[in-house]
């Protein structure tokens, strides 16, 4: 583990993480963030905590492999710009992207937050390559569920981006995570032209509609009562089949549509099939139960 004052990991670039002074700090932060986010670390020999969010900070931000760089501010030896920043304790730390503030925080902090941290940074760099591991850094975060985090580095990659559909997918999801259902919708219906119709941003706009169902879905033990009661009950079918899915039993949900459509796949216009195109679209192109209804679907289609 490095200390502070002593020399960055070797393998580390030479110039992504240093120590700057008053006189370098205008070189080293405001205007080297105008490509590149910048996070400054100030700090004193004599701070403990220093000593464990240092070395903390230096491992994330070379992980980040030159997408973010960090400077290092001795308070004790460069009291003038601590002062123009209005630091009162230590460790405090500010991110500069474009040659302003955007974020930062005072005191230890966990080290999942120093991560999440530094890689909302990292998608707000104009570095080449830095957008792919933004990505897969803002899926992480949603698949862990912190979804406001996720949704943060998604709308930062589309500021850098606004192309980007994957990210724009992302956030979708994101408001999608935290029932912003509404909102969701609005972000997709400002999508450019060019990824408008892009098959992440339609798989968003199939899950925004079975969202939508599942909030009038209804009550499932009843309507699996009717069902069985009365097999032929086409209504009832699909309505149970709309409340497995909110319930998130998608397969016994595309069971009981494909069974809808083998009994009648003329009822209501077709309104099985449409329903399982909808599902299939929400779902991941390889998920299993996506795979194995199409299969199911064609063979009744083309029997």
């Amino acid at each position: 583990m490095l200390e502070f004052g002593t020399t960055p990991d070797a393998t580390a670039p030479t110039d992504l993480i240093k120590d700057v002074t008053d006189a370098t700090f205008m070189t080293d932060v405001v205007e080297a963030s105008q490509t590149t986010p910048v996070i400054v670390d100030f700090w004193a020999p004599w701070c403990g905590p220093c000593k464990t969010l240092g070395p903390q900070l230096e491992a994330a931000v070379t992980a980040a492999k030159g997408k973010v760089r960090m400077v290092k501010v001795n308070v004790d030896e460069n009291q003038q710009i601590a002062a123009q920043l209005r630091v009162q304790s230590i460790p405090t730390v500010y991110a500069f992207h474009e040659g302003q503030p955007v974020d930062g925080f005072q005191g230890a902090v966990p080290e999942s937050q120093i991560k999440e941290f530094v890689n909302k940074l990292a998608a707000m760099s104009k570095e080449d390559g830095g957008l792919g591991e933004a990505l897969e850094a803002a899926e992480e975060m949603l698949a862990a569920g912190d979804h406001d985090d996720a949704a943060q580095t998604f709308a930062a990659i589309l500021g850098e981006e606004p192309e980007n559909a994957p990210a724009m997918a992302g956030l979708a999801r994101a408001h999608l995570a935290m029932g912003q259902t509404d909102e969701a919708e609005q972000l997709l219906s400002t999508a450019p032209d060019k990824i408008f119709n892009a098959p992440e941003l339609e798989a968003i706009r199939a899950q925004i509609e079975l969202a939508r169902q599942a909030e009038s879905a209804g009550p499932l033990a009843e309507l699996q009562a009717a069902v069985d009661a009365n097999p032929d009950d086409h209504a009832a079918r699909f309505e149970l089949a709309q409340a497995l899915h909110a319930g998130g039993d998608v397969e016994q949900a595309v069971d009981n549509l494909l069974e809808l459509f083998r009994r009648d796949r003329t009822w209501n216009d077709e309104a099985a099939k449409t329903q399982l195109f909808t599902i299939f679209e929400a779902l991941p192109p390889q998920d299993p139960i996506a795979l194995n209804g199409r299969r199911r679907l064609s063979s009744m289609i083309f029997a």
